[in-house]
């Protein structure tokens, strides 16, 4: 065998450290960017950051938003962090001054799930004592708290009204599994009445709450800060990046001199000098980036910015990547996380991307357009005879020219958390 030397070129691409970091802050939110900035000052000893003059901190931003003033400051805090289970069994310990009495309501309450129902885990008391409490509970409480089921939850709040129509306990007791499919003739039939009483009785369960204390669990308060703003003067679209709150990156003059040389420290500061450089390269890189997506996205969707989704194009990520030239993976690692506040409303950008439908005219429709055209198509529809999603496909093919099969309008129908047309019938 012989043994030879030979010379080969080959290409490679590696992730450098510095290329990992314009990726990683490409896809951060602002706030997400902030918080970054401040632990690269904490890591680099070069890094000196200088708070802006125009805006607080996006923190300070949410403190002051969140915590009013002086003594109302504490109120607010403190009223946020007490839950209404906690209220309730505070108001157990004021109302019922019998020590037994008062343990079986808190073995209740704790058993309470977060819309106020009574969990199967109390079956191991006496049903006796159950039914006790959960009468007690209703003194106190938001009416139907503590039912173990729909029916139960919808009869106590019956019972504690002193306006509720005659058999109406008939209604729910014996006829709650017809009411959910609907079954009106059927209904009207085993009550003997007519229709228009059948209606009466709906239209008035449809008054009782079926989640008695959704409030039971502690609910924090979140914020969504804009990335983006646009907004609309005379009729002309602008925007600005919402990212003045943003520390400024200098660095420690200190140390800047000792950079020169060859010495131990400025070769050891060099590096970290470098950092500093790639950092504030990065930032001017993703924010260069996002003004050349959201002026291409102004152009497209101009309409949509000014009436809304029912005006929104189609336009795919592809789409505003070829518009100006970038690669799609950094169109679509640039708009994740974002938030674009417009004169429509707020929204998360990638949101705004959707998919193509075809027109009979050559023409083709978002995804979204569609979505708000079978919003208001079903909101019109008469009820007693709502539509298939059949007839619904048939209709945008006939009167709107869109080609959709009947899967998608069931799926679109879904994710707009529309019944079917059997759960959409009406009575009258």
């Amino acid at each position: 065998m012989e043994m030879v030397l030979q010379q080969k070129q080959d290409l490679h691409l590696r992730m450098t450290t510095e290329l990992r970091q314009a990726i990683e802050l490409l896809q951060l939110s602002t706030y997400d960017l902030e918080q970054y900035i401040r632990e690269q000052e904490l890591e680099n000893p070069l890094i000196e950051l200088k708070e802006s003059d125009r805006n607080e901190s996006f923190q300070e931003r949410i403190s002051t938003k969140s915590s009013g003033n002086g003594a109302e400051q504490q109120d607010w805090v403190k009223q946020q962090e007490e839950s209404k289970r906690d209220q309730l069994i505070k108001q157990v310990n004021v109302s019922f001054p019998d020590s037994e009495t008062r343990q079986l309501l808190k073995a209740i309450i704790h058993n309470l799930d977060d819309n106020g129902y009574l969990s199967t885990d109390m079956q191991f008391m006496d049903p006796s004592r159950i039914e006790l409490g959960i009468e007690l509970l209703q003194q106190i409480g938001p009416p139907g708290i503590g039912a173990r089921n729909l029916q139960e939850c919808l009869l106590l709040q019956v019972r504690r009204s002193d306006t509720n129509p005659e058999l109406v306990e008939t209604f729910i007791g014996d006829h709650l599994t017809l009411i959910a499919e609907r079954k009106w003739e059927k209904i009207a039939k085993s009550m003997g009445i007519s229709l228009l009483q059948v209606n009466e009785l709906h239209d008035y369960v449809l008054t009782l709450n079926p989640r008695p204390c959704p409030e039971l669990s502690l609910v924090t308060t979140e914020f969504m800060i804009p990335d983006i703003v646009v907004e609309e003067t005379e009729g002309k679209l602008s925007f600005h990046l919402n990212d003045r709150g943003l520390p400024k990156i200098g660095l420690q003059r200190e140390y800047v001199s000792s950079l020169q040389g060859k010495s131990e420290l400025s070769s050891y500061l060099s590096e970290y000098h470098k950092k500093a450089q790639w950092l504030l390269s990065s930032i001017e890189q993703r924010r260069h980036t996002i003004i050349r997506i959201v002026t291409e996205m102004l152009k497209k969707q101009e309409s949509f910015f000014k009436e809304g989704f029912a005006a929104l194009q189609p336009m795919t990520l592809k789409d505003i990547a070829d518009s100006i030239e970038m690669h799609e993976s950094t169109v679509s690692r640039a708009v994740s996380n974002k938030v674009m506040q417009t004169p429509v409303g707020s929204f998360e950008m990638r949101s705004l991307f959707t998919s193509k439908l075809s027109g009979q005219d050559g023409d083709s429709i978002s995804q979204s357009a569609v979505k708000s055209l079978l919003q208001a198509l079903i909101a019109k529809e008469d009820k007693r005879k709502p539509l298939s999603d059949q007839k619904i496909a048939d209709y945008f093919i006939k009167e709107r020219g869109i080609t959709v099969s009947r899967r998608t309008i069931s799926k679109y129908r879904e994710e707009l958390q529309i019944p079917s047309s059997s759960k959409r019938k009406g009575i009258l």
